[in-house]
């Protein structure tokens, strides 16, 4: 058996200032004027964090604390083994004046890393890395397991799914290695001595390319030697998110390091394991693993956010985290439980017509389960024949945090305007969707809790919110219709820019991407290239 500690991240006080409920509402409200260099810096901690999203509530948790020493603390096994150089310049400045500023922002991180800090802290020991890697999942997620980005990021560690797959983190129906604490961890720390090997032993180029990709910044580097400039991190031209990413981390550790210089106080955490992890063997239902936990299936579902439905994968990883000194008792219960009994099960007749895949979706199951259990090779049944096959214990609704319940939440939430469903075809993609419907395809990505990258699936239902009315909108309607019979249609031929895309091209010209695509044989999955001509069909009395 495993066990990692619960720390809770950093509790500061000294400070009044209050943030708001949402993590990405870091502003602080601006006067206005000029900004300074710092103030711009400054302002990159909110533009990042704008992007990520927090899905689910915070959950406490009954742990076993202790009164400790300060000897005995956390912070100060972290403290004594920082050795990143922390500038005293704007850049860093800005974002630790940010963090100092905030002491209720850090309060909620401290709550949401209080059961996995030690776990990364005893893991990143064993591997020799920098303790300040603790600290990245403050700067990347808010240390929430469940986050997600508009870049197709999840996790505590914001993996997008080709780098999670690289690293080792599986990604499948059941389950989601990214969101998994244990997989993300294991999987950040490989990619991360990968990078500081890729750039010679340097941790602020490795911890730039995390954020923005080892081929960007390598070539940031490749470029101030062509032109004999200094290749450190301080001296590239990067994206204005990577350039305060750095100084974040390092504005953390400068804190963590000297909170007395800065009148902050560190919330002491235990230096011993207080969650551990536990081989269940086999796949289990959540909700018979937080019963014989005793714990509340939603504080289960915390600990264990890797599992996308309301049951471990079928194919592992068979383990589970459970607060210490929970572990003992469901162990016992656990061995008494019959394979039978790990999950519900229900026996369904075939009827005419059915498929496998018709009946793994009614009840919220795999084919591949259903196929295992029955022993059935292929895809072939027969009407009037009988299926066994695993169902959830509880109602649907009664798993929050599973992946189902997440976007009915999401889609369930009032917007301004009248509510749309929209069923996804064949063809379909956001950005079309969203001149089809007037409104923004990030919003429509927002409103259904997904990435605006993410692939669209046949039959998917999304939640549409337009503002205008039934009358309003029949009005436009007309107009455009008007618009449509006095329109001056153009041939031209557009050269592409550095910095276009497809999207940005057919927005400047009101066209859609697919008639692009059509004019010039081309695919939108692949880049265009600075000085290739585009053929476009346009009407210069909307492109004047």
């Amino acid at each position: 058996m495993k066990h990692y500690l619960l720390p809770a991240l950093v509790l500061l006080t000294g400070c009044q200032s209050t943030l708001n409920t949402e993590d990405n509402d870091l502003t602080d409200n601006a006067s206005q004027h000029t900004a300074s260099a710092v103030e711009i810096n400054h302002a990159l901690l909110a533009d990042e964090s704008i992007d990520v999203f927090h899905p689910v509530a915070d959950v406490d948790f009954s742990l076993d604390k202790k009164t400790i020493q300060q000897h005995d603390d956390i912070w100060q096994r972290i403290r004594e083994q920082l050795t990143f150089d922390v500038p005293e310049n704007s850049r860093v400045v800005a974002q630790r004046n940010w963090y100092i500023k905030h002491p209720n922002y850090l309060k909620r991180v401290a709550k949401r890393a209080e059961p996995f800090l030690y776990y990364i802290v005893q893991e990143l020991e064993k591997n020799n890395m920098p303790l300040e890697m603790a600290l990245l999942p403050v700067v990347e997620s808010a240390f929430d397991p469940f986050a997600y980005s508009h870049g197709r990021a999840s996790g505590m560690w914001q993996f997008v799914p080709g780098t999670g797959e690289r690293f080792g983190m599986k990604q499948n129906w059941w389950y989601d290695g990214r969101r998994d604490v244990v997989a993300s961890t294991q999987g950040a720390i490989a990619y991360l001595k990968y990078l500081h090997k890729y750039f010679d032993g340097d941790w602020l180029l490795a911890l730039a390319a995390y954020n923005s990709g080892e081929g960007r910044v390598g070539r940031a580097v490749k470029k101030n030697k062509r032109n004999n400039k200094s290749t450190d991190f301080w001296s590239l031209k990067l994206p204005k998110e990577t350039k305060a990413y750095v100084p974040k981390l390092l504005a953390l550790a400068d804190i963590i390091k000297r909170p007395q210089d800065f009148n902050l106080s560190l919330y002491q955490i235990d230096n011993k394991p207080v969650i551990s992890q536990v081989d269940i063997k086999s796949q289990l239902d959540l909700a018979k693993a937080a019963s014989l936990a005793e714990l509340s299936l939603t504080e289960l579902q915390r600990l264990n956010p890797g599992f996308n439905r309301w049951a471990t994968d079928p194919d592992g990883p068979h383990h589970l985290l459970l607060p210490s000194q929970k572990v003992a008792h469901f162990q016992e219960g656990l061995a008494k439980l019959s394979d039978e009994d790990r999950l519900a099960w229900q026996r369904y007749k075939i009827k005419r017509g059915d498929n496998l895949g018709a009946i793994a979706k009614k009840h919220h199951t795999s084919v591949a389960l259903i196929q295992q259990i029955n022993n059935i090779k292929g895809s072939q049944i027969r009407a009037g024949k009988h299926l066994l096959i695993p169902v959830a214990a509880k109602s649907l609704d009664s798993y929050i945090l599973s992946q189902e319940q997440r976007i009915a939440k999401k889609q369930s939430k009032a917007q301004q305007g009248q509510k749309l469903v929209h069923t996804v075809v064949s063809g379909d993609n956001l950005w079309d969707l969203g001149r089809r419907y007037k409104v923004n395809s990030k919003s429509i990505a927002k409103w259904n809790g997904f990435a605006p990258r993410d692939t669209l699936k046949l039959g998917q239902k999304l939640v549409i919110w337009q503002k205008p009315t039934v009358q309003t909108a029949n009005l436009s309607n007309q107009v455009n219709a008007n618009a449509a019979e006095q329109a001056i249609m153009r041939n031209i031929t557009y050269k592409v820019r550095r910095g276009d895309s497809f999207a940005r091209i057919a927005n400047k010209f009101n066209v859609r991407i697919a008639d692009i695509e059509r004019w010039n044989n081309l695919n939108r999955n692949k880049y265009l290239q600075p000085g290739q001509r585009l053929k476009l069909s346009v009407d210069v009395t909307n492109n004047i």
